[in-house]
């Protein structure tokens, strides 16, 4: 017999309790539909870095640094899994979400569609897309009241470290090094604004409130990108690449020295700042519109399944209900 869900004030009555949310008894509709939304974003994320990170690994300098990148594909793999396994428990169908679900509906971040061709654009990866991905899921491990999410995430949290940490040890080895230095700028020149997009609209853009206000995550979006800066831009600074951001006394902030958000060159991984700035509306249409690796990183994960189960026109038809929970 299905689950009753709880009504809009039993969920509140139960999160001020200071109780954490165990299971479909104790949400409302809303609270149930908002944690499969962000649930979706974040298991999709980490399961796309899977092979982009292979992609670029086939460049590694020698066979110990190839195993520390496949060592990273597979935790980032495992973390995937726990968020699919965690919709999966709250109704979703986990098989068609990962397998059959059209490329265009994947929620990661844009980022990700981008190419990443070499293992210098694999490092900064590491220091910039997992620094992305350690600020965001550290502040669901403090402040999500979503109680198997907050106790799988006490894994995730530490290994996430290891990630960013490996780009910043390889970004520090390379940089001593001319050539390998203009290369590290290069990727941080296209890479860095990307990373910034990552955090999602400005806090007075955002779309869904829930994610504040039923405790899923406990920062806003604007906190979030400033604690991304508040790392990422000393680090460059220290390491002597040049990332478009300072520090404002005044503003007491991080701000950026280019236009932003701006038009971007998949193609040609440039942003084109000389046309100054753009609507928030063009930014969305980017990413709505997914780039140059979305499709061919999707096929590459879901090939093994076709090939073995294939797949009709109708078990790919997305459900209403599967695709209002990823979006």
């Amino acid at each position: 017999m299905p689950t009753q869900l709880r009504s809009e004030e039993e969920t509140q009555q139960h999160i001020r309790a200071g109780r954490l949310v165990e299971g479909l008894e104790h949400m409302s509709p809303t609270y149930l539909e908002g944690i499969k939304r962000i649930l979706t974003v974040s298991a999709d994320t980490e399961l796309i870095s899977a092979p982009a990170y292979i992609r670029a690994a086939q460049d590694a300098p020698n066979l110990n640094a190839f195993g520390s990148a496949i060592s990273i594909v597979q935790d980032e793999i495992a973390h995937a899994h726990i968020a699919y396994r965690l919709l999966e428990d709250l109704g979703v169908n986990k098989d068609w979400l990962i397998y059959e679900r059209p490329a265009s509906l994947w929620k990661h971040p844009y980022a990700f569609d981008v190419p990443l061709d070499s293992w210098v654009e694999l490092v900064v990866a590491n220091a910039f897309y997992d620094q992305a991905g350690y600020v965001l899921l550290s502040d669901v491990y403090r402040s999500t009241t979503f109680g198997p999410w907050k106790r799988a995430l006490a894994k995730v949290d530490k290994e996430e470290t290891f990630h960013l940490r490996h780009g910043q040890q390889w970004i520090r080895r390379l940089v001593q090094d001319p050539e390998q230095k203009a290369k590290l700028q290069r990727a941080v020149d296209w890479m860095f604004l990307l990373t910034v997009e990552w955090f999602g609209l400005p806090d007075d853009k955002k779309q869904h409130g829930e994610q504040l206000s039923y405790g899923f995550k406990g920062k806003s979006n604007d906190q979030l990108r400033q604690e991304w800066l508040r790392t990422v831009v000393p680090f460059c600074e220290e390491v002597g690449l040049k990332v478009p951001a300072h520090y404002d006394e005044q503003q007491g902030k991080y701000v950026l020295d280019v236009p932003f958000p701006a038009r971007f060159d998949a193609a040609n991984k440039r942003w084109l700042l000389e046309q100054g700035p753009v609507s928030w509306d063009e930014v969305l249409k980017r990413w709505r519109e997914r780039g140059p690796m979305n499709q061919e990183l999707v096929a590459s994960l879901q090939r093994g399944y076709r090939d073995l189960y294939g797949a009709s026109p109708e078990s790919r038809a997305p459900s209403p209900e599967l695709v209002g929970a990823a979006r």
